[in-house]
């Protein structure tokens, strides 16, 4: 792959695998297949999900409310999750199978206690930047692969602002999986095909 091309891991961690707290069906199937691919980059970036024990997020923290349910807060609609990936548990550890041992940077995201954070480029609150647009510009990097978990929100939200950002973007189908909450997969395919991002089989 040429060297403006990076590619971006998205939240292959144990709690969104198999007897995960928020398991994606069939989330393990996509670690060979990143591990394989990732052998053709020279940049490669892991984001990870990382939130304090109190997340906004989650559904815990609502009494009364319950996990995939919907509040509105100050930035929008927040669908509720299941308690996961709490900072320095086991559930937040990259997946036991995951060798990228080239991977330049983890991105971890979701630390802010207020807001959640899909994107790798973008919190929520659509304002507040990770900080990954400015370190991917440094090195030269015009556009991004994405993969891994889930195909309709974190890789989804992540293609949507790599595009706002200037980037061209891909999401390679076989590396990802998806949630599929209420018709969400679909959805998020047509927003991100209408939002110019390549739907791609390999590279």
């Amino acid at each position: 792959m040429d060297s403006r091309t990076a590619l971006v891991v998205i939240d292959v961690q144990a709690d969104f695998c198999a007897g995960g707290a928020l398991a994606v069906p069939d989330g393990d199937a996509v670690v060979p297949v990143i591990n394989a691919l990732a052998r053709h980059y020279q940049t490669v970036v892991i984001t990870q999900d990382w939130h304090p024990a109190n997340h906004v997020s989650f559904a815990s923290q609502h009494p009364g409310q319950d996990p995939f349910g919907t509040i509105p807060l100050a930035y929008g609609p927040q669908v509720l999750w299941p308690d996961h990936c709490v900072m320095d548990t086991a559930g937040a550890a990259l997946h036991r199978d995951l060798h990228v041992p080239h991977a330049a940077m983890i991105q971890r995201k979701g630390s802010n206690r207020l807001i959640d954070s899909y994107s790798a480029f973008l919190e929520a609150d659509r304002t507040t930047r990770t900080g990954l647009d400015g370190w991917l510009a440094a090195r030269g990097i015009e556009r991004v692969d994405l993969c891994g978990l889930a195909t309709d929100y974190c890789v989804a939200w992540s293609a949507l602002d790599a595009r706002r950002f200037g980037l061209e973007a891909r999401v390679i189908e076989p590396a990802c999986r998806g949630i599929d909450l209420e018709g969400s997969l679909a959805a998020s395919w047509q927003a991100m095909m209408a939002a110019g991002v390549a739907r791609v089989a390999s590279v």
